[in-house]
């Protein structure tokens, strides 16, 4: 049974926990301040036994934290903080919160540790969670630890390593419990009393040959429910679903939620079974996808530390807003070339900005719509025309409906009803444009291997931007002025 408290914890259960962590950081820099002023000949004792009774309050209320509670606070603390908490952190429990804290809280926690504190916190951990944390360990401490296992679990970690980030090798578990098929149910359950305990998230058991060839599963609900008399052949699932190691782990984790799986075999070429997959990992797996896509929209190129340098945060941010600074640029100038027209007709510069900005609402929405389509497989090359046929529909009747209200409202502000037309026309140009790219970037991204979503909202606001004050200024020019 573990020492910390192993119920969930809301969100808001979290942030009390946080604020008591800060507020307890506070009151120990406040004591020492305090106690480092005084002078005399009992300093030293009064300054160690403050600095003791603050310590031990804010460890216990780490102690009492499951090691992903715990990697929260971490990230949400200023470095020096962070830091300062991670010391409190016992030994056996440090592997399994580096496993669970952001690349770059990580990495921040690892250059604070020597060589022996990193092989302590790696031999705390199963073989698939040392091949998760190998890349982030210098080459020397990866080198002792493999050293230090045994043959079998250098096998499992040199397995996992030689596999990409992104392919099921890489996530896959060997703490799995196989059964013979030609064995009784009586068998199986006598051999899994005398297990310490079952491998997390195991909903079945693999059935292999004496050639370790995966042959069916044996749902611990079916082994229960069923005549303890009965062989497992008799009982077995053999149409099991399976994946192979090279496959892609977020088309893995797409299936996970179609077919409601907790865990799956991993096999190889021939059949045999050689690791397993599991829901826990599959989340990590679609919540990582997430976070990706939705800093790629931002054209930010990697997960950012909110407390990370200013330097380190400038090198990530600054590619994007370099391109938004020049397609600004651009929107400006083509404002500069209807100079004349605005300076004849004022209303033109109140009512632009209005074209820009639904223009750009609309883009972002079909973008948002096609990136999520592809991430699910929804496209295929024969689907795309029939797609944006549909979204310059939609945007067709959008411009007419919407572009006609805000036609009708310019024409009772200025007592214009060239004006009202003229914007009804620009804004349908427009939502055309922002459908048409919409569609096109994403489609091109991929077409040329690039993640769909990468500046996908910067480059549909500057397309939309752009191509708004050239539409509605140049209409305004041919028919207004």
């Amino acid at each position: 049974m573990s020492e910390y408290d192993t119920s969930a914890k809301t969100t808001t259960q979290l942030q009390g926990h946080l604020a008591r962590v800060i507020e307890m950081l506070r009151r120990h820099r406040v004591v020492e301040e305090l106690t480092h002023r005084q002078s005399g000949l009992h300093q030293d004792i009064v300054d160690n036994l403050v600095h003791r009774q603050n310590l031990a309050e804010l460890q216990r209320e780490i102690d009492e934290l499951h090691p992903a509670d715990v990697a929260r606070i971490l990230e949400a603390l200023p470095p020096d903080d962070r830091i300062h908490v991670w010391h409190l952190v016992k030994a056996d429990r440090d592997g399994e919160i580096l496993l669970e804290v952001s690349d770059v809280v990580r990495e921040s926690l690892l250059a604070d540790m020597d060589t022996p504190e990193i092989l302590a916190a790696a031999e705390q951990l199963d073989a698939d969670e040392v091949a998760d944390l190998a890349e982030d360990l210098p080459e020397e401490v990866v080198h002792e630890l493999m050293q230090r296992m045994d043959v079998e679990e250098r096998e499992q970690v040199r397995a996992a390593m030689s596999y990409d980030e992104d392919q099921v090798g890489a996530i896959m578990d060997f703490d799995m419990v196989t059964i013979r098929e030609d064995v009784t149910l009586e068998v199986v359950l006598r051999y899994l009393r005398r297990l310490k305990e079952l491998p997390e998230q195991t909903d079945k058991l693999f059935v292999v040959n004496t050639d370790n060839v995966l042959t069916g599963v044996l749902p611990l609900k079916w082994l229960l429910v069923n005549d303890p008399n009965r062989e497992v052949a008799e009982v077995m699932a053999a149409d099991a679903n399976t994946f192979r190691p090279d496959e892609d782990v977020f088309d893995t984790a797409q299936a996970f939620e179609r077919y409601d799986l907790v865990s799956a075999p991993v096999v190889d070429a021939e059949g045999r079974l050689i690791g397993r997959v599991t829901v826990d990992a599959m989340v990590d797996v679609i919540r990582e996808e997430s976070d990706a896509e939705t800093l790629s929209r931002g054209g930010l190129r990697e997960d950012e530390d909110i407390f990370a340098s200013v330097w380190r945060s400038l090198r990530n941010r600054w590619t994007w807003l370099a391109i938004n600074l020049v397609t600004a640029f651009v929107a400006s100038r083509v404002i500069g070339v209807f100079e004349e027209s605005i300076e004849k007709l004022v209303a033109l510069a109140a009512l632009m900005p209005i074209v820009a900005g639904i223009g750009g609402n609309s883009g972002n929405q079909t973008i948002t719509m096609i990136v999520r389509a592809l991430a699910l497989g929804q496209i295929s090359t024969g689907s795309a025309k029939r797609l944006l046929r549909k979204e310059l529909g939609v945007a067709m009747l959008n411009g007419i409906i919407w572009g006609g209200v805000i036609g009708l409202v310019a024409w009772l502000l200025y007592g214009s009803a060239a004006l009202g037309a003229v914007m009804t026309a620009a804004m349908t140009l427009n939502l055309l444009l922002a459908a048409l790219m919409g569609v096109l970037i994403p489609m091109t991204l991929i077409r040329f291997d690039r993640d769909p979503a990468m500046g996908a909202s910067v480059m549909i606001t500057a397309l939309t931007d752009s191509g708004g004050f050239f539409i509605f200024l140049g209409l305004a020019t041919l028919f207004l002025i």
